[in-house]
């Protein structure tokens, strides 16, 4: 079913678009970092239906979540970028770009999008 809703009464959700920084020089490989590219966007956030996405990972079972991001339509986003939930006023829910862009028409386009945490009981 179509949702008939305009874009703008969609964006209920803010999030903050960040991109790797790498750290400069031998001893710095793999601890780069994020930097801002755009906080406070208006976004879609929709959660995938529920599946079995486990995975063993280094003896630790990694569960996913994944979900669709919609947001007013623009071209600078890349693929190595993320996105942080910011809803609520904190750094939530951090997410990775799996998929996308994929344009919806003229005014929107939508990534998928995946986030990690440990799966079962932490017992």
């Amino acid at each position: 079913m179509k949702d008939t809703r305009s874009l703008a009464s969609r964006l209920k959700d803010r999030i903050r678009i960040e991109r790797p920084v790498t750290a400069s020089g031998f001893k710095g490989a793999g601890s780069g970092s994020w930097e801002t590219v755009q906080d406070d966007v208006s976004a879609e956030i929709e959660d995938v239906l529920p599946s079995r996405d486990e995975r063993l990972s280094s003896g630790l079972n990694i569960a996913t979540r994944r979900a669709r991001v919609r947001l007013r339509y623009r071209t600078d986003i890349k693929a190595d970028m993320r996105f942080v939930d910011i809803t609520d006023g904190t750094d939530g829910r951090i997410m990775q770009i799996i998929g996308g862009p994929a344009k919806l028409g003229r005014e929107a386009v939508e990534f998928m999008v995946e986030d990690y945490s440990t799966a079962g009981s932490g017992a």
